[in-house]
């Protein structure tokens, strides 16, 4: 029994309920059965998740009516069904006999998959054996003819629903590691080709099953997709701690399956019997790959003569020598080499960190190998600090991975920048650790650094590369978080990255690799050709200040933004009605806009972009006598950029009153609405403030839900508190944003009154709205 936090009550467990619905149907479809006539030459069977015995609140009944012959059996069939579906319960029936039912079993791969799951009910139990041998000789006796049809199956659904392990909200039957993988190992397993699932698959089976179970009677429906906001309610009820512990948890039972599954498959592929002249082939020869590694059967194996036991790089040649080639690792021979490959001293011997950045330089093929790795526990034993971020779910909503699959990924990635850089080992091993610090509490940056430290020693690097190592992962944050969020044309910005860099150029041209690399991994959209040119440009900055060069100029789409500039101030004092120009360069462009000094200037022209669809990156606002001038790096969020003259237009009015900013950004956003389960699961806004004591700058950050025209928003928000706005930068990450404003206040030098922040702090977040939309339009 559970405890229901809501009302105090005490309820069934999830396999108590599932044993309790499966006896409560057994006992209603045999009764029904006896007093309908279901006896002779006729059977009630169940197949799915009742034949399973694995049936959810909201299961539907997956029913066979097996006969022999009878006369009557569309009579009994009706008497059956029909009260079922008066009951509203979903059903998928068929009458079959036995010769049907093998017949349908040996044509349509998912029928053959319910009726391998065969539980008599009631009636003749000798037909329903009968049926159940049939199908299962059937299967066995055909299985190399279908083989090929069960491997793309899989391999199709795990591909168009992802992986349960990585997914923020995962499907639980159908994603890679899923519910569905389990039945899968027990098909192969039927058709006598693997063993049955180990205990590890079935613990894991058990978890998503109880996961399963309590999301359908949450939902009070079927589902199969774990929401975010269903998450803390599940973990609470099986006292799995919060949803973040269950993630964690469900990650690691989906990679087993995971693994497992694939490993099935190759080894049911290598069992399948040998019929015809393929039997008079000879057997695969081994093909020479690297020192002590062969292929064999299509895997990456030892050879006969390999020192499994002696030869302390012999796992990392394994792997990279499998990542280089495509070629997966035998199972068996994971499996030996965790038993018998010796334990790496310190330092590592330099054949072992070479196979290692032989490994981390395949990219996108040392993926699944490191998967294969970990979950055999090669991989803690190389890496003891893995244990940590393994499984761990990210807090941020911008990640898709879990951390641990986030360092591979970003890994990958850095894999095809290593020319950009001088040292590409570092870039590899940095890239692997930098988030190495998360799950242990503390600032991860901080924490992270001294391990890579302790890492980078255990390797073999020299000192001054350890340093540069531990560098990287303290740092790694720096040049985003300061490109996106920070003046660029400070100079005490700069001076101050150089200072915290140590002036070391190899430094910088790790991380920004690295933070491209990261920003790749993170998930869609992260990385963006805005984020990208404002790296490159501080990047830019930085180097030339370190080496004594006169600085790049800032992050212009043209040299005519000045010019631009200009001509919409000429314009302002000529004619007294706004100004604009729109300088394009492929998929960036600046928008300079000049309207009469006054009040709400950013914020009127913000709005305008936003109301055709221009999502603003950055923005920069000066006065030059009685004009303001605004000007924006924007791209179009859909298509092309619109007509500059309709946009002018549209400020026109905006600023003579004759359009209503804000109902029109209303109506625009209600066409983007999401639904109400979105709102529901967004996390509340924050504001922060940072003093910035090398530029004497004050900033506020907004961190939360985007929305159309929150640009706008907050801007007059921020005006109307009687700050001035000097700079505003636009980070969108996902459907999430981290929105930055350089700004003055009324006190001395600018400062804004701590007494003063609360209040504006309110007026930001009532900015934000309680409507938020998941698509980035400012």
């Amino acid at each position: 029994m559970l405890l229901d936090r809501q009302n105090g009550r005490r309820r069934l467990a999830p396999d108590a309920l599932r044993t309790a619905l499966v006896d409560l149907h057994d006992f209603w479809l045999s009764s029904r059965c006896a007093s309908i006539g279901i006896s002779d030459r006729a059977a009630l069977v169940a197949v799915g998740a009742l034949g399973r015995r694995e049936l959810a609140p909201y299961s539907d009944l997956d029913l066979v009516l097996l006969h022999d012959g009878r006369k009557d059996v569309d009579r009994l069939a009706d008497q059956l069904w029909y009260p079922l579906w008066d009951a509203g319960i979903g059903l998928d029936h068929s009458v079959r006999t036995p010769g049907q039912a093998v017949q349908v079993a040996a044509t349509d791969l998912r029928a053959a998959y319910g009726l391998l799951e065969l539980r008599h009910i009631a009636g003749d139990p000798a037909l329903s054996e009968k049926v159940k041998q049939a199908v299962r000789q059937a299967w066995r006796a055909g299985i190399r003819n279908r083989f090929d049809d069960i491997a793309d199956s899989a391999r199709d659904r795990w591909a168009k629903v992802g992986d349960v392990a990585h997914r923020i909200e995962p499907d639980l039957k159908s994603g890679h590691g899923g519910l569905r993988d389990v039945q899968l190992l027990d098909h192969l397993a039927a058709a006598q080709l693997v063993d049955r699932p180990s205990g590890e698959v079935t613990e894991a089976r058990t978890l998503l099953l109880d996961v399963r179970t309590e999301l359908h009677r949450i939902a009070g429906r079927a589902r199969d997709v774990l929401r975010a906001q269903d998450a803390d309610e599940i973990a609470s009820t099986l006292e799995l701690g919060d949803r973040f512990d269950l993630a964690r948890a469900i990650s690691g039972a989906a990679r087993a399956v995971a693994f497992s599954a694939e490993v099935g498959l190759r080894a049911a592929k290598a069992a399948l019997p040998r019929r015809g002249l393929s039997a008079l082939r000879r057997a695969p020869v081994r093909r020479p790959l690297d020192s002590g590694v062969v292929e064999h059967a299509g895997e990456v194996t030892l050879a006969r003569d390999a020192a499994a036991n002696r030869d302390p790089a012999l796992v990392l040649r394994v792997a990279a020598t499998a990542a280089r080639t495509g070629l997966p690792v035998a199972a068996g021979t994971l499996h030996r080499l965790a038993e018998t490959a010796p334990e790496l001293r310190e330092p590592w011997p330099r054949a072992a960190l070479g196979e290692l950045l032989s490994l981390l330089g395949t990219g996108e093929g040392m993926v699944d190998v490191i998967e294969a790795l970990d979950r055999t526990g090669l991989w803690g034993r190389l890496f003891p600090e893995w244990g940590a971020v393994r499984d761990l779910p990210p807090r941020d909503r911008a990640h898709m991975w879990t951390v641990d699959r986030h360092l591979v990924e970003t890994c990958a990635q850095a894999a095809t920048l290593t020319t950009r850089v001088s040292r590409p080992d570092l870039l590899l091993v940095g890239a692997l650790l930098h988030d190495i610090g998360k799950g242990r509490g503390g600032d991860h940056s901080e924490v992270g650094e001294s391990l890579a430290l302790q890492i980078g020693r255990r390797l073999g690097f020299g000192e001054r590369d350890v340093e540069t190592l531990g560098a990287m992962v303290r740092h790694h944050l720096l040049l985003p978080h300061t490109a996106t969020r920070r003046d660029l044309d400070d100079t005490a910005t700069l001076s101050r990255i150089v200072e915290t860099l140590g002036g070391n150029p190899l430094l910088l041209d790790l991380l920004d690799a690295l933070a491209e690399a990261d920003s790749l991994a993170t998930g869609p959209g992260v990385w963006s050709p805005w984020k990208r040119a404002l790296i490159r440009d501080l990047s830019g900055r930085v180097r030339a200040l370190m080496i004594g060069e006169p600085p790049p100029g800032p992050v212009r789409i043209a040299d005519t933004a000045e010019q631009a500039a200009a001509e919409v101030v000429a314009g302002v004092e000529k004619e007294g009605r706004p100004q604009l120009r729109l300088i394009s360069d492929q998929d960036l462009a600046t928008v300079v806009i000049g309207t009469p000094d006054r009040p709400g200037a950013l914020s009127a022209a913000a709005g305008v972009l936003a109301l055709h669809s221009l999502e603003v990156h950055a923005a920069s606002v000066t006065t030059e006598g009685e004009v303001a001038v605004a000007s924006f790096a924007v791209s179009p969020r859909f298509g092309g950029l619109p007509d500059p003259a309709v946009v002018r237009h549209d400020l026109g009015r905006v600023l003579d009153g004759t359009l209503g900013l804000a109902e029109a950004l209303a109506r625009k956003e209600r066409d983007y609405a999401p639904t109400t389960e979105a709102v529901e699961r967004t996390a509340p806004p924050r504001v922060l403030w940072f003093d910035d004591e090398a530029t004497g700058a004050v900033v506020v950050e907004l961190r939360g839900q985007d929305r159309i025209g929150l640009l706008h928003r907050v801007a007059a928000a921020l005006e109307d508190s009687g700050l001035d706005i000097r700079w505003a930068r636009v980070a969108t990450l996902g459907a999430s944003v981290v929105d930055s404003f350089g700004v003055s206040g009324p006190g001395p030098d600018g400062q804004v009154p701590r007494t003063d922040r609360r209040r504006i702090e309110q007026a930001v977040l009532a900015a934000t709205g309680k409507v938020r939309a998941t698509s980035a339009k400012r």
